[in-house]
């Protein structure tokens, strides 16, 4: 259980997030499945992407670090050996999902297990479009895992995407790149496209439309790079919402992602009347740039279901921000948060009514009635076992006119180990 202190004297100074966890993800899978050497600086060295580390370690890729300095030795999809256990997936949806794609195409069968958590979230949205491909994976009658892949050769498809997800994509990307001939996959809306950026970086022809259509050639030949990950819009958005909603704070977040796929919460911060700016700066890769906010005053926002794919991670901020602005606001279109690390919706609304917001909850989202400041009715906030909620109420206790508390803090170790240090430097208390 850990202390929660209100931020008296507001939020100030300049922090660096770490790094991005779903490029983090992908560069160590690209190295291993590439030849020759990639070298990524600025990784995450938080427990799900260590997960993916440990895993490729197990298939018998070497990978060496320092800090957060990660040297893969890269085998290709062909030096992938079997591992002699199952692997163990930890709290990653996002590894878990990919490496069906990678495993599928495979000529040996693999493992796949995980935490309690993880264990109960849906994996026949990975499977069953594998199936497409040839690809042949068995789960739990519930369709969670344990999820033995077992890896033979895979032929070309075209699939049109029922669900919007950047997981389900890139995992039948990895499996388009080892069939046999030319793949077409269609998305329902735009999502996150890492992988596909990474994959031209290293690369690979894979081809990406306006109208959502991404047509993947399969066997290219892989060649390792040098990847630096811009720090993770994701955990930077903590930070902005916290800058403003919390009097006298003013904060600067460098080096920060701005893929337009990512950057739904800058959008949502803008539309609420946030003070914002930002500094973009010159890159190889994907778009960066430093990020200021100031404490503001905010109005409320209605979010349909097509923001939702740019703003899935950060919807527990969108409704802190809500419960913060003058009048109602409403999230709709959001029933993918019923099958994260928790039922966010349901967490979302328990930790809010806590703190005094009133809450109606949706099937696919929710009512917040805002206002600029709370009379708390519970003291004893919780996590959930979920990073992102932890945090959100971290970010929420520092408005709290005293003291709280948060169980199950060590949740927040999955993303980012050093988030309370880093809070409460900008608080002033280190």
């Amino acid at each position: 259980m850990r202390t929660l202190l209100p931020a008296k004297n507001g939020l100030h100074g300049t922090l660096m997030v770490p790094g991005d966890k779903s490029i983090s993800h992908r560069a160590i899978m690209l190295g291993a499945i590439s030849h020759g050497d990639t070298m990524i600086h600025h990784f995450l060295n938080g427990e799900d992407c260590l997960s993916t580390m440990q895993a490729f370690r197990e298939l018998g890729v070497v990978i060496e670090q320092v800090n957060d300095d990660v040297l893969v030795h890269g085998q290709g999809f062909k030096g992938l050996k079997q591992a002699r256990r199952p692997l163990n997936m930890g709290n990653s949806g996002t590894t878990t999902r990919l490496m069906m794609g990678i495993l599928a195409g495979t000529n040996f069968t693999t493992t796949l297990i995980g935490d309690s958590s993880l264990q109960r979230r849906p994996m026949k949205r990975v499977s069953q479009p594998l199936e497409v491909f040839g690809g042949e994976v068995e789960l739990t009658p519930n369709g969670t895992l344990p999820a033995k892949i077992i890896g033979h050769p895979l032929h070309h498809a075209e699939y049109h995407m029922t669900v919007a997800s950047a997981q389900v994509k890139s995992a039948l990307i990895f499996a388009a790149l080892q069939a046999d001939g030319k793949s077409t996959i269609i998305e329902k809306l735009p999502t996150r496209n890492h992988t596909e950026i990474m994959l031209q970086q290293f690369g690979a022809e894979i081809m990406m439309s306006n109208d959502r259509t991404i047509s993947v050639t399969p066997h290219p030949h892989l060649t390792g790079q040098v990847v630096e990950v811009p720090g993770d819009i994701s955990s930077a958005a903590f930070f902005l919402v916290a800058g403003t909603i919390i009097p006298n704070s003013k904060l600067t977040l460098q080096h920060v992602n701005l893929n337009p796929t990512r950057t739904g919460i800058i959008q949502v911060l803008r539309k609420m009347g946030a003070d914002l700016s930002i500094e973009e700066l010159p890159t190889k890769g994907e778009p960066l740039g430093n990020i200021t906010v100031k404490s503001s005053e905010l109005r409320p926002i209605n979010i349909g279901p097509t923001m939702i794919p740019s703003l899935i991670d950060e919807l527990p901020l969108v409704a802190l921000l809500a419960a913060c602005a003058s009048g109602q606001s409403k999230i709709t279109g959001a029933e993918e948060l019923r099958v994260k690390e928790t039922d966010r919706i349901k967490t979302i609304v328990e930790e809010l009514r806590k703190l005094g917001v009133h809450v109606k909850e949706l099937r696919d989202g929710m009512i917040i009635d805002g206002q600029p400041t709370w009379q708390v009715r519970n003291s004893q906030l919780a996590s959930h076992g979920d990073h992102r909620i932890g945090m959100m109420n971290a970010v929420a206790a520092l408005k709290a006119s005293n003291e709280l508390t948060l169980i199950g803090e060590e949740a927040i170790n999955v993303s980012y180990p050093d988030f309370f240090n880093d809070l409460e430097t900008l608080a002033g208390r280190n």
